[in-house]
């Protein structure tokens, strides 16, 4: 029997209203058993951006590109008894406007052109077990579409805890960057990271009292080739927290699709600020043409008060063996677009620099400034950022991204091969509305 995904999608939605309701409502011996919360968000999203001339984004000739998204996300969480619960994340996003028209445009001229240009299509279950996305409508200056971010049975004991389904599970101490979590990590640029796009996954916790914490996972996959789910295209991981004296220690060990992965990380602290230090090593699976490469993070972060203002701030640095100093020999690089495709890799240098600072003006206003430089191309973006809070469940984001660099280097443009258009990142500017429920 084959089953349409939209109707799957929407029965999953309308089963877990009704049961969510009827169990939040019930009175009685099963009233006091189960307990449901709800909660969620309404996000607006408005940008402009600037496209450099004979850039791909520039495709068009327009001076500025004008662009807009609505995002829905409501959440459930419910509890059966004292061990068993249940988490549903429905989302429902339209995006759109001058960007997305104008790289479709230009891929639909040059469907050839590799590198990192894509056409904004959000997100899609092609390589997950569970297909929960579906697109409403789409056309080629927007995308409209609806999808189960969570989806998933939890069951815990004194001893530990299995979790199955649709989750988001974040491994390392890295603040942008991230060797250790190979499992839909953030893009360093993100500043929205209030959900990380969940996985079919299944995951366990074992506590092991004061000599530590065991947490294991499993991530099966499809080839998108054939549909099938096969363990080369799969995950699958081990990492035991311990602790020796003030210092945090986590080995892990795994294998991410076809490659080997063991790493180690550690947090301390140094007087009155806390420092992080993870490192990991990557076997490559045969077909690469080198035999593996290591990833280091290290940071360190601090707050303090001056003039009456309270201060955060952080540095950290990163280097990868598998990104390139010439960063246009690594857009021909197979292990590098292949992690780019998979959405698991986001730079193409081996070494960076990256600083936050934080500065709260007002207890409802603050202010973020962040900092990414390639150190071997002197290129980099630079991220400013205001929020402020005019309700209690309110909130208006207004910030900007301005890149600099010389041409052919990464973040200040890159020739592509066989036509006389370069991929130059365009500054933005942007505001965003958040209603909290």
């Amino acid at each position: 029997m084959t089953i349409d995904p939209n109707k799957f999608l929407y029965f999953l939605f309308i089963f877990s209203i009704f049961l969510c309701a009827a169990t939040a409502a019930a009175g009685g011996v099963i009233g006091e058993k189960i307990s449901a919360e709800w909660g969620g968000h309404l996000r607006l999203k408005g940008a402009v951006s600037f496209p450099e001339n004979n850039s791909h984004l520039d495709f068009l000739h327009h001076d500025r590109l004008h662009d807009g998204a609505v995002e829905f996300r409501l959440k459930n969480h419910t509890g059966f008894n004292d061990w068993l619960t249940f988490d549903c994340h429905y989302e429902m996003i339209g995006a759109g406007g001058e960007t997305r028209k104008t790289l479709q445009t230009f891929l639909k001229q040059y469907p050839n052109i590799s590198g990192r240009l894509f056409v904004p299509k959000g997100v899609n279950d092609d390589r997950r077990v569970m297909d929960l996305t579906h697109v409403i409508s789409s056309d080629i200056d927007y995308l409209f579409y609806h999808r189960l971010d969570r989806l998933a049975v939890s069951a815990a004991a004194d001893r530990g805890s299995v979790t199955v389904g649709r989750q988001a599970l974040t491994w390392g101490n890295g603040f942008l960057f991230n060797p250790m979590d190979l499992f839909n990590p953030f893009s360093p640029t993100d500043v929205e990271r209030d959900y990380k796009i969940g996985d079919d996954m299944i995951s366990a916790q074992v506590y092991a009292g004061n000599a530590g914490e065991l947490q294991m996972l499993y991530v099966p996959r499809r080839n998108t080739e054939n549909n099938d789910i096969e363990w080369g295209q799969s995950s699958a991981a081990a990492k035991f927290h311990f602790n020796i004296s003030t210092t945090d220690i986590d080995l892990m060990v795994g294998q991410h699709y076809e490659d080997d992965v063991v790493g180690i990380g550690f947090t301390g602290y140094l007087a009155d600020a806390a420092w992080r230090l993870d490192t990991t090593y990557t076997w490559l699976d045969a077909d690469s043409d080198q035999s593996g490469f290591s990833s280091v993070v290290a940071n360190i972060d601090y707050s303090w008060v001056w003039r009456n203002k309270n201060f955060y701030g952080w540095i950290e640095y990163y280097y990868t063996g598998l990104g390139e100093n010439d960063v246009q020999k690594a857009l021909t690089d197979p292990d590098i677009i292949k992690r780019l495709a998979r959405g698991e890799w986001f730079t193409l240098g081996r070494s960076y620099v990256n600083a936050q600072l934080q500065i709260e003006w007002h207890p409802l206003v603050n202010g973020f400034i962040t900092i990414i430089n390639n150190t071997g191309d002197s290129s980099g973006i630079v991220q400013p950022r205001i929020t402020v809070d005019p309700a209690q469940n309110f909130q208006i984001m207004c910030g900007a991204n301005i890149y600099y660099g010389r041409t052919k280097t990464e973040f200040g443009g890159i020739e592509l091969p066989g036509v006389q258009i370069k991929e130059i990142p365009a500054d933005m500017v942007y505001i965003w509305l958040s209603y909290y429920f």
